[in-house]
């Protein structure tokens, strides 16, 4: 068999061209198949002329014939040069020759090539998962806050901590925001019987104080600066002109913390009983985070230690899934088509950057498992299938049926393996931080 590769960065074009010999004796090996399988009117299983089963069956024998030689050629290429393959495109052109040889020309996706640094032993700072009073005390204060009551204020400004309705229109440069970037620009561009709270960082930053003084029927102009991680790149760094109708104030009037107001969310419960509640919560968030946090910085710090090409291909569909996703979560949240479309740059390069990371990772990680030897059992498959299966409040068989329609259950597989080699990573880090300091303590 002559076979020839030429490497490019994660990829690699075959040529192959299969001797007649041995495409001869594929042929005869499918056509004695065919002549103790084929029923042929007016002869016997195995009786029928040769001639007469490869004439009737040319097409289903030439396809078998191509089909085999190829994934045969395919997998003697992949050896002979020793290729990391993640995928191998349809062949090209094949082609039977005159001369009795097969030919044909294939493309093939290759895993990058990389040297692992060193990841055992990185450091990682993990915030503390310790419960404080204070952090029961402020999930307190946004209860009170979310059964609050409102009263009409109409005999003073607002004051601190206030809430004003207001109307306001918006212009850069003396132009209505969307004129003057050409395109939509959502809230800028205005709204009606807006509630915003006389405090710093409510809205916009400094937008609230500004607006201290004011009377229900009065208007002013308040300028804000936007910061360079404003959602709407065109504007970012920009002053904007806020004309400003105060429409109302309000006057937020807390419920007390007591057994009345505990019996409302948690009937029986009392306010100490559901301090104990908020505290269970807060300690499983915190533990939740924590464990986040030392995810993130042990794949931060991976991929900061080596760089490499990463196939194209796979970019490209990664990105194009991350588009669908972020434009998804962005419409649940309120955004417009017309939003997304006048963002579509900064959508497509924010995934793109996404894609490219979750793929390194992934290539990381799964090297490391290869390293270390991590192995993934089919009860750790099963186990997560029936966990998901849960979260998708579906009957495990089914899902299970689900996924081995969709060719979804390795996928399952490869998330079980990297799930075990972070494990792995985060076992052999240098852990620092208040949750150290706080486990000494405890010991």
């Amino acid at each position: 068999m002559n076979i020839t590769a030429e490497k490019k960065t994660c990829a690699a074009t075959v040529n192959v061209e299969v001797p007649a010999d041995k495409v001869a004796s594929e042929r005869q090996s499918i056509v004695k198949t065919y002549i103790t399988q084929a029923k042929i009117p007016g002869f016997r299983p195995g009786k029928a002329p040769v001639a007469m089963i490869e004439k009737r069956f040319e097409q289903e024998i030439e396809g078998e014939l191509a089909n085999r030689l190829t994934q045969e050629a395919v997998d003697a290429a992949i050896k002979q040069e020793e290729l990391k393959v993640l995928n191998v495109a349809a062949p090209e052109a094949p082609t039977f020759t005159t001369e009795g040889t097969f030919k044909f020309e294939t493309n093939i996706t290759l895993a990058p090539e990389f040297e692992l640094p060193e990841y055992k032993g990185l450091t990682i700072d993990v915030p503390s998962a310790e419960v404080t009073d204070e952090d029961v005390t402020n999930s307190l204060t946004e209860l009170q806050q979310r059964f609050a009551d409102f009263k009409d204020i109409e005999d003073r400004g607002l004051e601190d901590n206030d809430f004003a309705v207001v109307d306001f229109t918006a212009t850069v440069d003396g132009k209505p925001v969307a004129e003057a970037i050409g395109k939509p620009a959502g809230f800028l561009e205005g709204r009606e019987g807006h509630w915003v709270k006389i405090e710093e960082d409510s809205f916009l930053p400094n937008f609230g104080p500004q607006l201290k003084g004011l009377k229900a029927g009065e208007e002013k102009t308040v300028t804000v600066t936007l910061g360079e991680d404003f959602p709407i790149s065109d504007v970012r760094g920009s002053d904007v002109a806020f004309a400003v109708t105060v429409k109302e104030i309000k006057l937020q009037e807390l419920p007390e913390l007591n057994d009345e107001f505990a019996d409302k969310l948690l009937p029986e419960k009392g306010i100490e009983g559901l301090k104990e509640v908020i505290k269970e919560q807060l300690a499983e968030e915190k533990r939740k985070a924590s464990e986040d946090a030392k995810v993130n910085q042990i794949v931060e710090q991976l991929n900061a230690l080596v760089d490499f090409d990463l196939p194209e291909e796979l970019v490209q569909a990664e990105t194009q899934g991350n588009i669908q996703g972020m434009a998804k979560r962005a419409m649940d949240q309120g955004m417009t088509q017309e939003m997304l479309e006048s963002q579509q740059d900064e959508l497509v390069e924010n995934a793109e950057k996404q894609a490219r990371t979750n793929l390194k990772t992934n290539f990381l990680l799964q090297e490391i498992s290869f390293k270390e030897e991590i192995k993934v059992e089919d009860q750790d498959v099963l186990q997560r299938i029936y966990q998901m299966a849960q979260q998708e409040n579906k009957a495990p068989k089914k899902y299970i049926k689900e996924l081995q329609k969709a060719n979804a259950i390795q996928n399952v597989r490869n998330s079980v393996l990297i799930g075990k080699t972070i494990d792995f990573l985060v076992e052999n880090a240098t852990v620092t931080g208040e949750t150290v300091t706080a486990e000494k303590t405890d010991a």
